[in-house]
């Protein structure tokens, strides 16, 4: 916050500001950002593109020797610093951001920074004009020395928030007004090393309440309506609410930003990217609320060591902030540069570039980007299936944008900016560098990559699954109403014995054919845990109650091989009462249908073993099938209205309820295998 009283600001009596008449008939100026110190280039960059001036927003590379002193660079700056330097090649980069503070420092220097100490020298000079606001890491002391007249370099204008140009060219007065430095909003109230309103320190600058006022006060100090206003910024207006309420109150028609560090330029209006306006208000609101919590916080301490001059200042500023553009209505129209001021955030000087053409009054734009590398999704190979080896798919960020972290600089060969070729799927070498693609690292990509295509290939599985599960039982029903296909009619489709050839079917894939004669087809999942195997079926008359006990008792010697019993819920269409009896193992399950007692309490119980489903639906469909489906369930019925039917519980009118003679003759005569115990 406010670590010390700021001094007088040293705002003139009259603004700083010059008219340069560049070409009354036809223009172009180049506007570019973050160049980094790598300065010799915007000479090449201005003879390219035919441009007559370059606007720069931030970034520039204002650094010299005496950046590396005491209170100078941080360690936590000069390592970013290091990270994105044009001077140094990439894999060295990567190798020198890996060392200590200690080593970085011994290596690095200002001939690895930034050419700013050979074009104040004039061994660079500058051949078009060049404008330019300073960006999040500069020397604030250079900056000083500009503003204090120190220092004065041909064709070099720094706009702030004191300094203004107008250049004048193809019919058109361009107005710039420039504000640098980051947008942090806790320190909007603190110069750190700066004097005046200018603040920053330690190789980082940023933005002051102060700045936004007396920027504010020389706008309408040069207020032209004749002119076009170009409001040059670091920080972009399309993200910061505060950045974009200084463009209404100094009536900008036009805004050029950089910060956000894209591969690809935007351009756009308000009005193109809200919603609606309420959008547009929404986002001014926010910047305001969040200005409005540091002010309140620290309203006593600056206030407490203003001049008055700072206080009109502050009054500008705080303008600013209260500017919320009002709500439509019958008394206020909305706010003119809903649509009418154009934004254009550019991407790094290495990526990409924005040309103004003017001629005859009119301003057209050509932005060009870098963009983003595809070329890999040619050499991309299908999902990996079961019977395909691993495949290294790309990484999933290659092409996302880096959102919060700079991209990397500008390199000196221009072959070296943009990549020709798609990365290799081929894994590397132990010890040679990491390949990267659009500034992602793919090796360090690779490993959660694989993890990603291994869960889709699992999923993709369940699904082929459910589907050939789906397809079976569809197919299963079809067979119900066609009848059974003999087993022989697809003997003869089947591969000769110990071959390993897959079976294709209409039904779905097939596992390899083997000796077991199997036709392979997949077994339906169903989800469910397989059932016990060593079960008994005991079927009793609706009503009939007896305990654990009771029934362990039943089984005799077997019984203390008995692991559970379980009783089903009665069902009322059965009018039977069931249960299940789990054993050890198959040998006391077959002691137990063997050797059970004759009665269970006064009855005499149906008694087998527990078998499958497909194993009961199977035998159903034997000589006793009627017409219709269910396995005979036709003819049982008509047993029933005889008074004949099997197992005495289950009959109609003539069944009995009971009695021993027919439950004996059930326990002999088994028409069908009972239904598997429940799990």
């Amino acid at each position: 916050m406010a670590s010390r009283p700021p001094t007088r600001s040293p705002l003139p009596r009259q603004v700083n500001t010059q008219t340069a008449v560049l070409d009354t008939h036809h223009g172009r100026v180049l506007c570019i950002a973050d160049i980094r110190g790598h300065l010799s280039v915007l000479n090449d960059f201005a003879r390219d593109h035919n441009a007559a001036a370059i606007i720069h927003t931030g970034d520039f590379g204002f650094f010299d020797a005496s950046s590396f002193e005491a209170n100078g660079i941080n360690d936590r700056t000069l390592r970013h610093l290091a990270s994105y330097t044009p001077f140094i090649p990439s894999a060295q980069r990567e190798d020198l951001n890996l060392q200590p503070i200690e080593s970085l420092r011994s290596v690095v220097n200002i001939s690895l920074l930034s050419e700013f100490p050979l074009l104040l020298s004039g061994q660079i000079k500058l051949h078009v004009p060049v404008y330019t606001v300073w960006g999040a890491c500069e020397d604030v002391r250079i900056l000083e020395k500009f503003r204090q007249g120190t220092y004065a370099i041909d064709n070099l204008h720094v706009l702030d928030e004191a300094t203004t140009r107008c250049i004048e060219l193809g019919g058109v007065k361009l107005r710039l007004l420039g504000l640098g430095g980051a947008l942090v909003p806790h320190k909007m109230f603190d110069n750190g090393d700066g004097h005046a309103t200018i603040a920053g320190g330690q190789g980082t600058m940023w933005t002051t309440a102060l700045q936004i006022g007396e920027l504010v006060d020389t706008a309408q100090r040069v207020y032209d309506n004749t002119e076009t206003r170009v409001l040059v910024t670091h920080a972009s207006p399309g993200r910061e609410g505060i950045i974009a309420q200084l463009a209404l109150v100094v009536k900008a028609d036009i805004t050029i930003s950089a910060g956000l560090h894209f591969r690809y330029a935007t351009s756009y209006n308000e009005f193109s990217v809200q919603g609606d306006y309420e959008g547009f208000r929404h986002k001014i609101v926010v910047g305001k609320q969040g200005f409005d919590r540091v002010w309140e916080s620290v309203r006593p301490q600056v206030e407490a060591v203003m001049d008055e001059h700072q206080k009109v200042l502050m009054d500008k500023a705080l303008s600013v902030v209260e500017r919320v553009p009002p709500v439509p209505s019958q008394s206020a129209n909305e706010e003119p540069a809903w649509k009418n001021c154009w934004n254009w955030n550019l991407c790094d000087a290495a990526y990409g570039s924005l040309v103004l053409d003017v001629k005859d009054g009119r301003i057209s734009a050509d932005l060009k980007s870098q963009g983003f590398n595809f070329a890999y999704r040619r050499t991309a190979t299908t999902l990996q299936t079961p019977s395909q080896s691993n495949v290294t798919l790309p990484p999933s960020n290659v092409s996302q944008a880096p959102t919060t972290a700079p991209t990397p600089a500008p390199v000196v060969a221009p072959d070296a900016t943009r990549s020709t070729s798609p990365p290799a799927a081929a894994s590397t070498e132990k010890g040679s560098p990491t390949n990267k693609i659009n500034g992602a690292n793919v090796n360090a990509a690779e490993k959660a990559e694989r993890e990603k295509a291994k869960k889709k290939e699992k999923k993709e599985r369940k699904e082929r699954e459910r589907a050939e599960k789906d397809k079976d039982k569809k197919d299963e029903k079809k067979d119900e109403k066609d009848g059974d296909t003999p087993q022989s009619a697809n003997a003869s489709a089947l591969p000769e014995s110990g071959s390993a050839a897959t079976v294709s079917s209409e039904l779905g894939p097939k596992s390899p054919v083997t000796e077991s004669g199997s036709s392979g087809m997949r077994t339906p999942k169903t989800g469910k845990p397989p059932r016990h195997p060593w079960t008994i079926f005991m079927r009793m008359p609706i009503g009939f109650t007896a305990t654990d006990a009771e029934v362990k008792e039943f089984f005799g010697e077997a019984r203390t091989k008995i692991m559970k019993i379980h009783w089903p819920a009665a069902n009322p269409h059965h009018r039977v009462k069931i249960a299940y009896v789990d054993f050890e193992d198959e040998e006391s399950m077959k002691t137990g249908l063997d050797k059970h007692a004759d009665k269970l309490k006064d009855i005499v119980p149906q008694v087998m073993k527990a078998t499958d489903k497909e194993t009961r639906e199977g035998a159903g469909r034997g000589s006793l099938r009627g017409r219709g489906r269910g396995g005979g369930a036709y003819a049982a019925r008509g047993f029933a209205a005889a008074g004949l039917t099997k197992g005495g519980f289950k009959g109609g009118n003539g069944g009995s309820t009971g009695d021993a003679p027919a439950a004996t003759q059930t326990s002999t005569a088994v028409s069908a295998p009972a239904p598997a115990a429940e799990t």
